[in-house]
């Protein structure tokens, strides 16, 4: 591995901090936020060269960046998780129904199928969301034959990995995980995907032993749980073969540019999270909704009265007002207490909650989230009429959010590709399964809109009607997430039910029509013909 002793790698010091501040916002865990934001600024997360230094000396201004001196009483903040069901929004468009890979080959496809299979599914999903927040997500082929006998991926985090592009392509990375710690010291776990000289994959696993600030020295695997059942695969260099070419490693980034690492050497190859831009429009959509709820606490009805009115509980118990006493007895109250009317001095105080001005300041702040994050407001709800919508026109609607969802697309599609194709050679290399490893996959991502099964019944009955689509254009219509096969094999049982139409009589003979061909005589010839 590369020779470094820092930590985290200096290549990754502009990187890390942002992912850090994504991550924050992600997991909505409001201790994580109120560190980030009030920490010194020339410690800050936020610390950039030239002209985004400006950001760093901003940072206490933020609603998460107010510390309790800042503020004349301790402020109740409220956080509202809208990063992360912007997350889970895309996971939902590009994995809420499983993509289809297929390749022409049934035992090919059988294996593949096991490979990507229900567990695949999941892995794929999870996936989505953290490159959604991290900006983009790694994706490896792993094989145990101890829990199966078959590939199997697995997902590593944005933010536990040191990549390495030439030319735009990832050719390495190291991914790195904390796996015991003591006190200062600090056992790390770094995983090493490379090529060799003759292009064929390896991955090198070794286990360090530093510090916080540094990785340290090599030590054996077998000194942490985690990495012990390495040391029985690994080889004198601490390799394991993927005995194909490639790495088993794929990165699939989640929008692209990256308008901050345009000039980075590893961020310009990077995707872009969907909170990146927005963190100020977050910051303060808690402020509004932690200042609506202040509206509410001191809405309250409250009753000031005078002191002479309080009935006096001892020594030391102090004194109470009984607002259920019907009739009070006559009380000793100088005249400056008596109120403009003559009255006893007791009011009931309650403050205007201004409801109407803080719902249009946050619905305001939610859909320039959205929009920021490149979604439609229609697909979290907002602006809806409540009517039944046909695909069409919800598409219509929401065209910016499935504009948004066919960029993220074509990068899985390659991503989930080139992990087909090396899952496949690894299960025939490692496995010896009889898969076809020179045939191209195709992936194919469902549609997450459909039209109601009334509609499309509909839309295929006029088809037939008018004589404008065949069978299996019907099928295939109202049946979208099938497979050829399926769809042929439902198209024959559709014919054999319905049977051969009979010929129409007033067509018959017309330009041979119903009439036997040459091919194929009206009856069987006999010896003497």
């Amino acid at each position: 591995m590369p020779q470094r002793d820092a930590w985290p790698p200096e290549e990754l010091a502009e990187i890390l901090p942002a992912m850090a501040r994504w991550s924050a916002w992600y997991s909505g865990d409001t201790a994580k936020l109120s560190t980030l934001y009030t920490q010194d600024t020339t410690q800050s997360p936020f610390r950039r060269q030239g002209v985004f230094g400006a950001v760093a000396g901003a940072v206490r201004r933020w609603f998460w960046g107010q510390t309790q001196e800042e503020t004349s009483r301790p402020q109740t903040k409220i956080h509202v998780p809208v990063a992360s069901e912007l997350c889970q929004a895309s996971a939902d468009l590009l994995f809420g129904k499983p993509p289809m890979l297929t390749v022409d080959d049934d035992t090919t496809q059988e294996r593949l199928e096991l490979i990507m299979g229900e567990g695949a599914h999941n892995v794929l999903a999870a996936a989505a969301e953290l490159a959604a927040a991290l900006g983009g997500v790694y994706l490896r082929v792993a094989w145990d034959q101890s829990i199966a006998q078959h590939p199997f991926i697995t997902r590593v985090d944005a933010d536990r990995a040191i990549p390495e592009f030439r030319w735009g392509r990832l050719v390495a990375v190291t991914f790195w995980a904390t796996v015991k710690r003591d006190g200062g010291t600090v056992w790390r776990h770094l995983e090493r995907h490379e090529t060799d000289q003759d292009g064929i994959g390896i991955v090198r696993h070794e286990l360090y032993q530093g510090t916080d600030v540094a990785l340290g020295r090599v030590v054996p695997l077998t000194e942490a749980n985690a990495t012990a059942g390495f040391a029985d695969v690994v080889d004198a260099d601490s390799q394991v073969s993927t005995l194909t070419p490639g790495l088993a490693v794929v990165y699939v980034p989640n929008q692209i540019p990256n308008r901050d690492w345009r000039e980075h050497p590893i961020g310009a190859n990077l995707g872009r999270s969907d909170l990146d831009g927005v963190e100020d429009l977050l910051d303060q959509y808690d402020e509004a909704w932690s200042s609506w709820m202040r509206d509410l606490r001191i809405g309250k009805a409250r009753i000031v009265a005078s002191q002479a009115l309080l009935d006096d509980n001892g020594p030391g118990q102090g004194a109470t007002l009984d607002l259920d006493r019907e009739v009070y007895e006559g009380v000793n109250t100088p005249p400056s207490a008596m109120d403009s009317d003559g009255g006893l001095p007791i009011k009931a105080v309650q403050f205007d909650i201004r409801v109407e001005q803080h719902e249009r300041t946050v619905a305001g702040l939610y859909k320039q989230i959205i929009a920021g994050a490149g979604y439609s407001a229609q697909t979290f709800g907002e602006n809806s009429d409540g009517g039944a919508l046909t695909a069409t026109e919800v598409r219509s609607r929401e065209s910016r959010t499935y504009t948004t969802r066919d960029r993220k697309i074509r990068a899985w599609q390659e991503a989930l590709t080139a992990l087909a194709d090396k899952s496949l050679a690894i299960d025939r290399a490692v496995f010896r399964s009889n898969v076809k490893t020179d045939l191209p996959v195709s992936v194919q991502f469902g549609n997450t809109i459909q039209d109601s099964q009334e509609t499309l019944a509909r839309t295929a009955q006029l088809l037939s009607q008018a004589m404008a689509a065949s069978v299996k254009t019907r099928v295939q219509m109202v049946h979208p997430d099938w497979s050829d096969t399926e769809v042929d094999e439902e198209v024959a049982r559709i014919q054999e039910e319905a049977g051969e139409p009979a010929p129409d009589p007033e067509y018959l003979g017309a330009f041979g029509a119903g009439l036997p061909t040459a091919d194929e005589p009206d009856e069987e010839p006999t010896g003497e013909e």
